[in-house]
């Protein structure tokens, strides 16, 4: 079986204009320009996480992938709302509309809605030639960010880090694949070569990996938090809505401790993210008090040993996927 062949005309690809079918999800206060740039030079998709970045810091991070590579970024938006206090309808918060702004001002190859639906963005995006995606954790999620116009979907299990739903990864993406007509990325304790072949057998277009790529040096984070990443099990994570209101997937330690038999005291999203979620995420990530911050991490962490530059993992998944697919090609010719 051979790998060129299985990858020809790969509808990921092709739409984004990459060579891998790879794409690193835009994590918050870890996905910056120097990882996104090092991914996407590698072939890969990288994507910058904008979430809770001033409109300077998110135009400062695109500007530095792009110092890096001329292959396409992305930028992943959390597209909150907020009820008006008058009654009209729920509207992007003031943050949200200026991370749109930057994006379709500084021609970001691709638009990522990491949390709810663009379908407000999605004419402006495309007209400006921008591909747009949207996670999603349902097939009824997929089924009306598709119909809003997006270009391809990114079905997440319930086995990734951060934000998560209720089904597993290997239920949700062929569902998914079976019930919309654009690509779909599978993504949830996906970590390596193995995975994506595996995406693809399920009928996915390619990967969204977000775990794997925090255990690397490019990836703006404490070593005290890849560290941690790599040393844990499968079994070393927790779901809890203490990070922001919803259910988001971490490393288990003393936040995740000092949550549980409290979940009366958790604030609505994104106002516990806000005044809870944002402080400790920092704490953990980028402080590296590993015990006491926020540490998201998927259930594949259990599969990561060690924090090598992000373009090797890159390449390493492409090699991995080669390895896994030589007793297939024997034993179906």
């Amino acid at each position: 079986m051979d790998l060129d062949a299985l990858l020809a005309d790969n509808p990921f690809c092709r739409k984004v204009g990459i060579k891998y079918p790879i794409a690193q999800a835009g994590m918050f206060q870890v996905a910056y320009g120097r990882l996104a740039g090092a991914v996407s030079a590698a072939g890969g998709l990288g994507v910058i996480g904008s979430a809770f970045m001033s409109g300077d810091e998110l135009r400062r991070e695109i500007r530095i992938a792009r110092e890096m590579t001329d292959k396409p970024i992305g930028v992943d938006i959390l597209f909150a709302r907020v009820k008006a206090a008058d009654g009209q309808a729920a509207a992007y918060t003031e943050q949200v509309a200026e991370h749109i702004e930057v994006t379709l001002a500084e021609d970001v190859q691709v638009l990522v809605s990491g949390l709810g639906n663009p379908a407000e963005v999605i004419p402006a995006a495309q007209a400006k030639g921008m591909t747009v995606m949207a996670l999603v954790g349902t097939s009824r999620q997929a089924a009306r960010v598709a119909e809003a116009g997006v270009d391809l979907v990114i079905a997440s299990g319930h086995e990734g880090g951060g934000h998560v739903g209720r089904v597993g990864t290997m239920a949700l993406v062929p569902k998914v694949v079976d019930t919309v007509d654009v690509p779909v990325l599978a993504a949830g304790g996906l970590v390596d070569g193995r995975g994506l072949l595996a995406a693809l057998s399920l009928g996915a277009a390619g990967v969204w990996m977000g775990t794997r790529f925090i255990a690397t040096e490019e990836a703006r984070g404490h070593i005290n938090y890849k560290n941690r990443i790599a040393a844990i099990d499968e079994d070393g994570t927790i779901v809890s809505l203490a990070n922001s209101g919803k259910p988001n997937r971490m490393i288990r330690n003393g936040f995740t401790a000092a949550w549980e038999g409290r979940e009366d005291e958790i604030l609505p999203y994104p106002r516990q993210m806000i005044e809870v979620g944002a402080p400790a995420s920092h704490q953990g990530r980028i402080e590296g008090d590993v015990e006491n911050g926020i540490l998201a991490a998927g259930q594949g962490s259990g599969l990561i040993h060690d924090v090598p530059p992000a373009g090797e993992i890159v390449h390493r998944i492409m090699a991995e996927m080669a390895t896994a697919l030589r007793p297939l090609g024997a034993a179906f010719g």
